[in-house]
């Protein structure tokens, strides 16, 4: 059965134009007018923007991290209802078992058969001493995994990676075209300036960016960048929160090291004033890194439009503030790290980007879709709207005005980081793969209805385009 979504403006990363989408089956089959003869079924996408639907490189769903563990792969439900189609989750290794069967677990256990949306996975190196491991990076490839992360943070948890292990997996991604990824933050320095809080007994939320300061992430990023020239491999910097993180990536970039940034909407929305909410409210906010003052959200809508980050995921890390959240009452350092955003990504990017002139329609399409499917391997089977890609659809109507509120949120969580934030627009309908998902803000698909999607490696021609 074909379907036609009728009468909207189109948007690329590139372009915007008035005109219909023919889908038949599961792929885009046309662009363009008098196609309504080829249709069974008309969505009539009048006065409305019609965009590929989002890659959202950055979630954790079921991670289990500081004595607990985020929500599960079900409430990805989130995710549709806020125009994301795709995610890309981050698998954790077990001590002792090699990356490969880390995935299959992950994707067996908590993935498979939940997810709504389409979904793949990065790996995690967190066992470096396990045997082979630097020797898997092939395995992966071939099963459609082009993306590994690293921590430079949490000194005392399997997360931290020292240098050298960093370089080491850094000279073996470079060798097969893989795309490893970094959590750029000192995590020494981390822990002595947690513990100079709590020996003056600075407990409360608020003290969670104290003790990780932008000095700490922009140390981590310039060390980091240092690490991938001496590799000469590419790098991935993720969830930039600050103006000089931003600056040493875009720095590193301008002498020539293939380094890449992303950043995430509460980076630009969000303050330190929302850690120092009362009654323990700060807790909520607590994410790594920190957020931070007023001044580094103009920094990151500039650095986003520019192209200086190439990326906004929403770093979803999603635990209640009830018996999670709580866990760190009179000890900040105790709070999981984390905060839920799969559901309100694209509404703040065009709220407070598009609206007020910050980031135009392109550029949001782009950072949302497009370039995360470019960096991730999955383009041009996502991310954009053309003959033969997966018919993964936003009609998002930009007339809409309405509140950000847990008590209509749909990810499954027991509050929302955005809380009261004006809203313009908003995904009035979703499809995946032709299918409707998303029916007048609803979802209205089904758990499990997502696939995996193999990615390919990060190849030399997309390195050369960026340079272009």
């Amino acid at each position: 059965m074909a379907k036609i979504i009728k009468g909207g403006t189109i948007v690329s990363a590139c372009e915007q134009f008035k005109g219909d989408v023919l889908i038949e089956g599961e792929k885009i089959v046309a662009l363009g007018s008098g196609l309504e003869g080829r249709a069974d079924e008309t969505v009539d996408a009048t006065g409305k923007y019609v965009f590929p639907g989002g890659i959202d490189g950055h979630t954790h769903f079921k991670l289990p991290f500081m004595g607990t563990h985020t929500v599960s792969f079900d409430t990805a439900a989130g995710a549709a209802v806020g125009g994301t189609t795709t995610v890309i989750d981050f698998a954790p290794q077990p001590k002792g078992m090699s990356l490969m069967d880390s995935i299959t677990k992950h994707r067996e256990e908590e993935a498979d058969g939940k997810c709504p949306v389409d979904y793949s996975f990065h790996a995690i190196l967190m066992d470096a001493s396990k045997e082979g491991v630097f020797d898997e990076l092939p395995e992966l490839i071939k099963a459609g995994i082009s993306t590994i992360k690293m921590f430079m943070a949490y000194k005392g948890t399997p997360f931290m990676c020292d240098d050298a292990i960093i370089y080491r997996m850094l000279k073996a991604t470079e060798k097969v075209g893989m795309m490893p990824m970094l959590h750029a933050e000192n995590g020494h320095l981390i822990d002595e300036m947690q513990q100079e809080c709590l020996a003056k007994g600075w407990t409360d939320p608020k003290y969670h960016a104290t003790s990780r300061p932008p000095v700490v992430e922009a140390e981590a990023t310039a060390r980091a960048a240092c690490l991938a020239k001496a590799a000469n491999a590419p790098l991935f910097i993720v969830h930039v929160s600050c103006t000089e993180a931003m600056q040493a990536i875009r720095s590193a970039y301008m002498d020539g090291v293939e380094i890449f940034g992303e950043t995430c909407p509460h980076y630009m929305t969000l303050g330190v004033e929302n850690l120092a909410k009362p009654d323990f409210e700060g807790a909520k906010y607590v994410c790594s890194p920190a957020l931070r003052e007023t001044p580094h959200h103009d920094a990151l809508w500039q650095a986003i439009e520019n192209g200086w980050l190439q990326v906004v995921g929403s770093d979803h890390c999603a635990f209640n503030f009830k018996e999670q959240k709580e866990l760190g009452r009179g000890d900040f350092t105790k709070i999981p790290n984390g905060a839920p955003g799969v559901e309100n990504r694209l509404a703040i990017l065009y709220t407070y980007g598009v609206v007020p002139g910050k980031l135009s329609l392109q550029r949001m399409v782009d950072v949302f879709a497009t370039a995360p499917a470019k960096f991730y391997g999955m383009f041009p089977q996502k991310g954009t709207l053309t003959v033969g890609a997966d018919a993964d659809i936003v009609v998002f109507d930009p007339e809409y005005k309405g509140t950000i509120s847990v008590k209509t949120s749909q990810q499954g969580i027991d509050y929302n980081a955005y809380e009261g934030f004006e809203q313009r627009g908003r995904t009035e309908k979703v499809l995946l793969r032709g299918d409707l998902i998303v029916d007048n803000g609803e979802f209205v698909g089904r758990l499990g209805q997502g696939r995996f999607v193999e990615r390919e490696p990060y190849g030399l021609a997309f390195k050369m385009r960026q340079r272009s």
